[in-house]
């Protein structure tokens, strides 16, 4: 994974700040803003930690390009980032339906744990590899 400042105007105009506002409460100048957003420099890492607290994320989620997917060969991956529309819909990027073999009509058992995250599970691997496992249903 690349590091991607890019991202940075979405997250302060997400939590409505102007350039000069967000200089201010993190202690640097608008400018540094400016550049940052433009690509033209990076923040330092203590801006970058100032800024992550700010807009409740990690630094790593700030600075790092999720737009391509990544796979450590571990059985993981990060796909890259999807976004809700109007009707709560996510679209699955192509590669995690491959991955996944999750074709149209598939039913998803959606979990949430609310410190942790959310969790989509096709139903249908889960309810076969239940009944392999209660020896209901041979392989």
């Amino acid at each position: 994974m690349s590091i991607d400042f890019s991202r940075l105007k979405m997250y302060r105009t997400h939590a409505g700040l102007t350039q000069e506002q967000l200089a201010e409460r993190i202690g640097v100048s608008r400018q540094a803003v400016a550049k940052w957003e433009r690509g033209e420099s990076m923040p330092d890492i203590n801006s970058c930690i100032k800024l992550a607290e700010l807009y409740g994320t990690t630094v790593d989620m700030l600075v790092r390009d999720y737009g391509k997917e990544v796979h450590a060969g571990d059985g993981k991956h990060v796909f890259g980032l999807a976004k809700v529309n109007s009707k709560g819909q996510v679209t699955l990027p192509v590669n995690c339906r491959s991955v996944f073999g999750i074709k149209p009509g598939d039913t998803m058992l959606i979990l949430g744990d609310e410190d942790k995250g959310i969790a989509m599970v096709k139903v249908g691997g889960v309810i076969s590899t239940v009944e392999r496992l209660l020896g209901k249903k041979k392989e």
